[in-house]
């Protein structure tokens, strides 16, 4: 059997395991939210999404401890950048926890204050910049897609990583309003990056620079775990969902999409593959500024997913429209990597 084949099988049952492991704890996980009382909240003018009231959220536990577990179990050789990705995961996991937690349980309407999220994220952000900008395999350096060249941003690196690492994780979290929504197209996402990290790996064990290979090997196990977790969530929170993952799961997954853009120096790529969630805080940031400026909106209701709900576009319609348009313009990443 080749190096390849092991490596091959390890991606695949880090996949399997962490669907497993998710499938397996959904139901005591579920069972806990409810006994917490930690349970969806409608806001009043969502009237479409009145039936949900009482749903159990925070379920991005679910995908966060399946992804930990499997990782842990399949990792070898060098893994610090597959593990400093897992632990900004968990980092902004937490902050979305407690968000949670203080919203829902503690009743407490407004969760973290404002200064909170934003002083909590923007660290993780700053430590995790600097330690790519530090790091021997990355540095300051991004790929520029099609062109097939390597900007070097110097010191300009970490600002850059900072705003990408507060953009994306955000509009991911405002991408999470629909059942199944956040979890479809990231997992789409993820799988792109998956196929774009191989390539990278494939070319460094020809190269044979087995350091490298090995730290990108044990991304790919992070990333296929994540998968795997994110579709045993699936399995519960597709229409009609009987758990929501909250800004527990939606702020993760944020953080997991750009740890693995920026340590395969590859976040400009986000623009593409993450187009949905682009459109996510566009959307709402023109409804924002227009309605300030004339008191009237652009969208029914933003983000653009709701819009749609307005227009009178079912949930799972939207989700298919929403993961088509993140695979087909995945496949346009991959062609121009």
């Amino acid at each position: 059997m080749h190096l390849g084949d092991i490596e091959l099988n390890k991606w695949i049952l880090s996949l399997l395991l962490s669907f497993f492991i998710a499938m397996l704890i959904a139901p005591v996980v579920i069972y806990l939210i409810k006994k917490m009382h930690a349970r969806q909240t409608i806001l009043f003018y969502v009237t479409q999404h009145k039936q949900k009231e009482g749903i159990p959220t925070m379920g991005g536990l679910i995908f966060i401890i399946s992804t930990i577990i499997a990782s842990f179990v399949m990792w070898s050789g060098q893994y610090k950048l597959a593990l400093v990705a897992l632990v900004i995961m968990l980092s902004y996991g937490i902050i979305g926890f407690l968000d949670d937690f203080i919203k829902i349980v503690l009743k407490r309407n407004l969760g973290l204050k404002v200064y909170q999220k934003i002083v909590s994220q923007l660290a993780i952000a700053i430590l995790a910049s600097i330690f790519a900008y530090k790091n021997m395999y990355i540095g300051s350096a991004i790929n520029i897609p099609l062109i097939n060249t390597t900007l070097q941003l110097n010191w300009w690196f970490i600002p850059f990583c900072i705003f990408i690492f507060i953009a994306t994780t955000n509009s991911v979290n405002l991408t999470d309003g629909l059942d199944g929504l956040a979890g479809s197209t990231t997992a789409i996402y993820l799988a792109t990056f998956f196929v774009i990290t191989f390539i990278t790996y494939n070319s460094n064990v020809n190269l044979g620079n087995t350091f490298y290979a090995q730290e990108l090997n044990n991304l790919l196990i992070f990333m296929a775990a994540l998968i795997g977790g994110i579709i045993g969530f699936l399995w519960h929170n597709s229409c009609q969902a009987s758990v929501f993952m909250g800004d527990t799961g939606s702020l993760a997954l944020g953080g997991a999409c750009v740890s693995v853009a920026i340590f395969t120096k590859n976040p400009l790529i986000i623009l593409i593959v993450g187009i949905m969630f682009v459109v996510s805080s566009i959307s709402v940031i023109i409804q924002v500024l227009h309605f300030k400026r004339t008191k009237q909106r652009v969208f029914l209701m933003s983000p653009y997913h709701h819009h749609l709900e307005m227009k009178g576009y079912k949930e799972s319609k939207i989700v298919a429209f929403y993961s088509i348009i993140t695979a087909i313009m995945g496949l346009v990443a991959i062609l121009i990597y």
